[in-house]
């Protein structure tokens, strides 16, 4: 730790992608430094497909030099201690740093339920190089099964990439369909399809309620009773003898990291640190930013997860400009995703109908299919999206897109019109360009079909 001064304007702790962000912005206006314990920042959504051996698992490191070029000090240590009313920060060889404004940015954790057996050899979660590399490990080392818990947009795409691997895969998910906070079950119909041509194994509507085994995982209970076994899985029986034949990943969300705060007085609830739309806490120069904290849907003004890159950059930029100068407020999550299964790209943004139900909010909703190119060019494709609306007012609170070629530039698109409040009537009114291999014809736009379909209902 060269050049490492004993007083900075801003420490960060952690290095991850609001980390970062906040170095680019202010390492070059005020001294800043960002506290990292892992040896790397890393390209979370990238993990899968590095354990499917499409690229080296270090190209999903990110540079130190993201935050050192911007001119903040990058200092390799864990945090042990804080003391906020004398603010000042003990690290892991006793050594001290001092601030002028704190931000906390530690992330958040793998979420693996408490149940029997997640003890044994092979029970994972997967977020970590180390998770990641254990994994990979555990293929080199002759596994050969392995059970995915949690159907969202990470676990379909580990599953996908372990029965690329050659493993025989079992995907266990207690929600009717796949990923559920990100599309409706109608529009999942072809994905579930895809999915299970490809050779996985689905198991929905199941929780899985205990793993069995001395060492090593033997068998796996759900909760409508079935097992999936691991020794000897053609006929389902068990050996005397245990045999490492099969591992666990859970995928089941995440959990705010903030172990180092729960005895303070920082104000904490169930999703994590409390903060307002300045990125303020309770307590005074101290911040947080990203998946350690708990705030609120964009749509509905409740508490709500949103545990992603995509909203820890923007939570990022909104206290880097406050700091800055400027007065900025987060307007909360919307959760835009995407993600990828066989020849499907799949992506959703807002409330689904199924959430928007679980808030008690009436629907209505709005359909369209068209192909990506005109349908007399060469390699046109279908592409279908679902509006959900407010039945009310019909202002759009969600959109859902399945089709064979990208769809997150429209999701982002749709995903402006839900964050400034846009009906169904003022996305009729879209002006839309046309062209024959990046469109369908000139007479028909997707997003103005289902906006004029919501307005029929």
């Amino acid at each position: 730790m060269k050049n490492i001064k004993n007083k900075y304007d801003i420490i960060v702790v952690g290095g991850g992608p609001a980390g970062i962000t906040l170095a680019k912005m202010l390492g070059k206006k005020k001294s800043v430094a960002i506290i990292r314990s892992e040896d790397y920042s890393m390209i979370y959504c990238a993990m899968p497909y590095a354990v499917e051996g499409l690229f080296p698992v270090e190209k999903t490191f990110k540079k130190d030099t993201l935050v050192t070029d911007a001119g903040a000090d990058l200092i390799r240590a864990t945090v042990s201690n804080v003391d906020f009313e004398n603010k000042n920060i003990q690290l892991d060889d006793d050594s001290n740093l001092s601030y002028e404004k704190l931000i906390i940015a530690t992330g958040a954790s793998p979420f693996i339920p408490p149940i029997k057996g997640t003890g044994l050899t092979g029970v994972t979660g997967f977020k970590t190089e180390t998770d990641m590399r254990n994994i990979m490990g555990y293929i080199e080392e002759g596994v050969k099964n392995v059970i995915v818990v949690g159907a969202g947009a990470i676990g379909v795409e580990l599953a996908l990439s372990l029965n690329k691997k050659g493993l025989k895969v079992h995907l266990v998910d207690m929600v009717g369909s796949l990923l559920p906070n990100m599309v409706d079950s109608e529009m999942a119909v072809s994905i579930q399809q895809e999915l299970v041509r490809s050779g996985v194994n689905l198991h929905l509507n199941a929780k899985v309620v205990e793993l069995h085994g001395k060492e090593f995982i033997q068998h796996t209970i759900l909760d409508n009773g079935d097992k999936i076994h691991f020794d000897d899985i053609e006929n389902c029986n068990i050996t005397s003898k245990e045999s490492f034949s099969g591992i666990v990943v859970f995928a089941t969300g995440m959990k705010p990291e903030i172990s180092l705060f729960q005895e303070s007085k920082l104000e904490i609830d169930r999703d994590g640190i409390v903060v307002n739309q300045k990125m303020e806490t309770n307590l005074p120069d101290v911040y947080a930013v990203g998946d350690c904290t708990q705030f609120y849907n964009g749509i509905t003004k409740k508490t709500y997860s949103g545990k992603l890159a995509t909203n820890a950059v923007p939570m990022a930029k909104t206290l880097g400009f406050n700091l800055l100068g400027q007065e900025r407020k987060y307007q909360g999550f919307y959760n835009g995703a995407a993600t990828k299964v066989g020849k499907y790209y799949i992506g959703g943004t807002g409330l689904s109908e199924r959430i928007a139900k679980d808030h008690g909010i009436e629907t209505i909703c709005g359909y369209s299919e068209v192909t990506t190119k005109f349908p007399i060019m060469p390699g046109a494709k279908r592409i279908h999206l679902k509006l959900i609306a407010e039945k009310e007012t019909k202002r759009i609170f969600g959109a859902q897109i399945v089709s064979e070629e990208p769809v997150t530039d429209k999701i982002d698109l749709l995903t402006l019109a839900i964050q400034n409040n846009f009906a169904a009537e003022q996305l009729t009114k879209l002006s839309y360009s046309a062209q024959p291999y990046q469109s369908f014809y000139p007479a028909a736009n997707l997003i103005v079909l289902a906006a004029e379909d919501v307005l029929k209902k």
